[in-house]
């Protein structure tokens, strides 16, 4: 998942960015409104945190340009002032939810994943593929009841595979959802994370679970529903599968 915080305060930006990237969350930090717009212009978003006193534009500006704009993501609007007046400004410039300062920081993870469970991006509590099952409260995975170990960004990847199992996935969007600004393009990181997920969880395994469609990108599957899923895509010339 990736997130737009838009935060003028750095103490409070550099705090929320730290607990959801710990999340596994690919977060893009944006201290001013036009930054944030120019963000959303170029990016694609899973949601947002928008704070409301940012400078110009302000909150209630920036959600009400998004939503114009035509973008759908949901927003979770953050603010010091708890006026009713200002709540109803919010949800009716586009907001989804509000939040107000001073919050704790497990009452903005639940509020977020009900923003997703809302807008269909719901991240279920377990994700099973083939013996491959994923926790995604504790963010551990296990193949055939064995732990596998992984670091934050191999599990936030694998989780997106997961939540998408059975279709290839390209390299433009897993950087757009698992990744963040400073992701490079034109480096191999993604291709080097999956080589370590491929590692640590099919090198031992009876069959493999993570596919490579060479031209297309990845898919995470069982044996009989990849070759069935790979055979129906349309292969570029020259092109052999993997």
């Amino acid at each position: 998942m990736r997130v737009l915080l838009v935060e003028d305060d750095p103490r409070i930006a550099n705090f929320v960015a730290k607990g959801l990237r710990e999340q596994a969350y690919a977060v893009d930090l944006a201290a001013s409104g036009e930054d944030a717009l120019y963000q959303a212009s170029i990016n694609i978003y899973d949601l947002a945190i928008l704070d409301v006193m940012i400078p110009a534009p302000d909150g209630f500006e920036v959600c009400r340009r998004l939503r114009q704009s035509g973008l759908r993501f949901p927003i979770l609007m953050l603010t010091a002032r708890d006026a009713t007046d200002d709540r109803v400004q919010g949800l009716d410039t586009g907001a989804d939810d509000y939040l107000t300062k001073p919050f704790e920081f497990r009452e903005l993870l639940a509020r977020l994943r009900a923003l997703l469970r809302r807008s269909g991006e719901l991240r279920p509590s377990r994700i099973a593929v083939d013996d491959l099952v994923l926790d995604t409260a504790a963010q551990t995975a296990t193949r055939g009841g064995k732990q596998i170990p992984l670091t934050t960004k191999e599990y936030a990847l694998l989780e997106y595979l997961a939540r998408h199992a059975g279709r290839v996935i390209g390299r433009e969007e897993i950087s757009e959802h698992v990744w963040d600004e400073t992701f490079d393009p034109f480096t191999n990181t993604i291709e080097v994370y999956v080589n370590r997920l491929r590692r640590k969880i099919d090198e031992r395994a009876a069959h493999p679970l993570i596919h490579t469609r060479r031209g297309a990108g990845y898919m995470l599957g069982g044996t009989q529903a990849s070759a069935m899923k790979l055979a129906a895509e349309p292969r570029a010339a020259g092109k052999k599968h993997v």
